[in-house]
């Protein structure tokens, strides 16, 4: 196999559509169509020199005899699903090679990490896709401290079962624990994934679910069923996951009495915003998408696709305890695992009774805010979130990839301010930067539905191309994206 460079700048360019004038409302000082393309900066190198730590990734399908709990339509990173977990010390070199063993082309996006744009794995943005049978090499500097995952980019393969976890351990935590599990959620389909219109055709799509996430939620307003609405969400799915375990066998963690326990629970679902309880446990939040935050004590949460939270649990309760992850925009019986100390692990766990004290973006508040973010914006977008009529979902009308690119210039405080037109949740995620929202410093935000408003605000400090999308899948599969270009 041999490894592919990434695409010169130029002719990732010519791959893109729309380098007309950006049609958005409230948009200052963009450069445009007239005097044509405008001049773009080369974005930051890869480092140099010999990794610190290498590690090599199949993105393959499994062998469904030898791989338990899988179908023939999942494709896995190392026949394992989630994929197996990365871990670097920050600031490490961090090397994966990636080697294509699907029958079609693919690509690996690192979600969350501010990483040079020539490794962030968006397809015929940052790079060429990597054809099958080929490999691809990226390398990036690991930082900063906190939970990832990393997934493929290529149409509808991460609901196929293309993701796993990263973690970027700190030299010296703000909080203190002893022991620490990854927790990851999914959505698994066990089919072939199509868009949602085929979904729809045969009376399979899921056009439920919640406008926002729960009254007091992270919306910071009041949820609403969607009733009647023809508008298609999400797919049917055969069940919500816990480190790829269904609720009829749940994975156990079991603990000491006394512990104090880091769980790094992260949403890798395709379209599932999902409540998380732990049964007599409170939950004291840590971090946000990485993000070191003041502790703050909870008793449930909820978080969309691509959303990361921390939390610490105190072991002080002796018991079997439930788990549990329960979708908030669909139907499916909860995801569950056991958290046990100081009794017999086969008894059954204590479920989760009243959600009592909720979290709220409004509640996170990050130790280390963003520079640059106070004062009035260099550059401002106001964005509307919409259903198009042809099941393609918007960002101010246009769906991508027939969609302007919305231009910054390095240096910029730049304010995006979106309004959700349409009856879901948008969980909205910023590639090659955190942004701030409130206090809280994040890279994934949920826009609740029925005319939610969220602002996030962030500096221009990595030149490139980055995608700026709904993390739910369909919804970006059929047009909820734009390309944010640097230009000088």
């Amino acid at each position: 196999m041999t490894d592919r460079s990434p695409l010169p700048r130029r002719r990732v360019l010519q791959g893109l559509v729309g380098a007309g004038t950006v049609a958005l409302a409230g948009c200052a000082n963009l450069r445009g169509a007239v005097g044509g393309e405008p001049t773009v900066p080369d974005p930051r190198a890869p480092p140099e020199g010999p990794a610190d730590v290498s590690t090599r990734l199949r993105a393959g399908v499994p062998d469904t005899d030898s791989t338990a709990g899988v179908s023939g339509s999942t494709w896995l990173y190392d026949d394992t699903y989630p994929g197996p977990e990365l871990r670097v010390s920050e600031g490490d070199v961090f090397e994966v090679d990636v080697h294509n063993d699907l029958p079609d082309e693919t690509t690996i996006h690192w979600h969350g990490i501010p990483l040079t744009n020539p490794m962030d794995g968006v397809p015929n943005v940052t790079q060429a896709p990597i054809d099958s049978g080929e490999a691809f090499t990226y390398k990036f500097r690991a930082e900063p401290a906190g939970t990832y995952f990393y997934h493929s980019h290529v149409g509808l393969q991460l609901d196929r079962g293309l993701f796993g976890p990263l973690v970027i351990e700190e030299p010296s935590p703000h909080v203190e624990y002893d022991r620490e599990f990854t927790v990851v959620f999914d959505d698994y389909l066990g089919r072939t994934p199509a868009p949602l219109s085929e979904f729809a055709s045969d009376g399979t799509s899921d056009g439920g679910g919640t406008g926002g996430m729960g009254s007091g939620g992270m919306g910071g307003g009041p949820g609403g069923m969607m009733g009647g609405s023809s508008f298609a969400n999400r797919p049917p799915y055969r069940a919500l996951t816990v480190n790829g375990a269904s609720s009829e066998s749940p994975p156990t963690f079991e603990v000491d009495e006394g512990d104090r326990v880091r769980f790094r629970f992260v949403n890798a679902s395709s379209a599932t915003a999902i409540d998380v309880q732990l049964a007599g446990h409170p939950l004291s939040i840590s971090h946000a998408d990485g993000r070191p935050v003041e502790p703050f004590t909870v008793d449930a949460f909820g978080f969309g696709s691509g959303e990361r939270y921390d939390a610490v649990v105190e072991a002080n309760d002796p018991g079997t305890w439930e788990l549990r992850g329960t979708p908030i925009d669909g139907d499916e019986p909860p995801a569950r695992a056991v958290f046990t100390y100081g009794a017999d692990s086969t008894q059954s766990p204590t479920v989760p009774s009243s959600t009592g004290t909720r979290l709220s973006y409004s509640n996170l508040r990050a130790r280390s805010p963003l520079d640059g973010v106070q004062g009035s914006p260099d550059r401002t977008f106001d964005v509307t979130l919409s259903a198009g009529d042809s099941g393609q979902w918007l960002i101010n009308g246009q769906a991508y990839p027939d969609a302007d690119p919305m231009y910054i210039s390095e240096g910029d405080h730049v304010r995006i301010n979106m309004s959700n037109r349409s009856p879901v949740l948008h969980p909205m995620h910023l590639h090659g930067h955190f942004f701030q929202v409130g206090d809280a410093v994040k890279d994934t935000v949920v826009v609740p539905g029925h005319m939610g408003q969220v602002t996030i605000d962030f500096v221009a400090d990595n030149p490139g191309d980055w995608f700026f999308h709904c993390h739910n899948l369909y919804h970006l599969d059929a047009g909820m994206a734009r390309v944010i270009r640097y230009v000088e």
